[in-house]
């Protein structure tokens, strides 16, 4: 998945929510939004020299954006933003205007064709002139979904309420995993599972046990 825009084109906002942490922002031209989907992206990684790096999904992503400048535009400066622990970057925003995405119940972005089975890889900022994206435009596939088995699917009751409850997830991603027997959401999110769409793009078990795996980290960090 990949999307271009001119800076100049940038809602306001985000154009000077980036200008202020990025000292030479002027010095570009385009942002280069990055994003994988489906499972093939895990499966390059597993086969890498960087599976058993600290942050193996990261350090791919950037040896072959890195690559790829070098083999077809050494001459184009350009500057990773994402994944940077220093910076914010509002991909989320990014991925409305590119139109990756719409809301769903269980608060991932959903996308026609890979249903919740993609992610934000990379943010770039580059002297490039390449051409810009066209918005994708699709319905929103919750719209048509007549079921929603991820409104009963998940057992923290947190899609229950009028909105999605954040507390009522964390608590029980908090207090499940204390116990084997009791660890559903641990390294996993049942609604999410559940979600029809694009079933035939969805993780292995072994990338959504890391994913949710290393957010239950940051969870006891934070709250512990």
């Amino acid at each position: 998945m990949q999307a271009v825009f001119n800076l100049a084109d940038l809602p306001e906002q985000i154009r000077c929510d980036l200008a202020e942490q990025i000292e030479n922002f002027s010095d570009y031209r385009q942002l280069l939004l990055i994003g994988h989907g489906g499972r093939r992206m895990w499966q390059a990684v597993q086969a890498s020299q960087f599976r058993d790096a600290n942050d193996p999904i990261d350090s791919f992503s950037v040896d072959r954006l890195k690559s790829w400048f070098a083999d077809n535009y050494p001459s184009c400066d350009y500057e990773m933003i994402y994944p940077d622990r220093q910076r914010v970057v509002p991909l989320q925003a990014l991925g409305e205007l590119a139109g990756w995405h719409h809301s769903s119940p269980f608060r991932i972005g959903i996308n026609q064709l890979w249903g919740s089975w993609f992610a934000y890889r990379l943010a770039v900022l580059s002297d490039s002139n390449f051409e810009v994206s066209e918005k994708m435009k699709f319905s929103p596939p919750c719209d048509t979904c007549s079921e929603k088995p991820c409104l009963t699917a998940c057992p923290a009751d947190a899609l229950q309420c009028s909105d999605y409850s954040l507390k009522r997830c964390i608590n029980y991603r908090l207090s499940s995993g204390r116990l084997e027997s009791d660890s559903s959401c641990h390294d996993q999110c049942l609604a999410r599972l559940s979600c029809p769409v694009a079933l035939e793009h969805r993780y292995t078990m072994a990338q959504i046990n890391y994913h949710y795996g290393r957010s239950m980290l940051t969870i006891e960090e934070y709250y512990r």
